[in-house]
């Protein structure tokens, strides 16, 4: 009976990161596009401002995803290097 508990918790697992990953798709996108929307409407600027919010919603959310991705598949860099030297390691 535990057995088929560990399973379900892998299939929530995974659901749970599949929707993590849509929403961080989504997101960025739309509050660009809104923020667009919030700067025609308040300064009465053209609809060409569509096009560049919609250019960086969309490179935000490949940069958000690319990240999502490389911290699940366990890809992620350190950005220490290892002969740094911290708070607590002294020569």
């Amino acid at each position: 009976m535990m057995k088929d508990f560990g399973n379900w918790s892998e299939i929530f697992k995974s659901l749970t990161m599949l929707s993590q990953l849509g929403l961080s798709l989504i997101m960025p996108l739309i509050l660009c596009l809104g923020a667009s929307w919030l700067i025609i409407r308040y300064t009465g600027a053209g609809n060409w401002v569509y096009i560049p919010g919609f250019i960086l919603g969309l490179g935000s959310s490949a940069v958000t995803a690319w990240k999502m991705v490389r911290m699940v598949t366990g890809k992620q860099e350190h950005n220490k290097k290892a002969d740094d030297i911290g708070f607590n390691k002294h020569l």
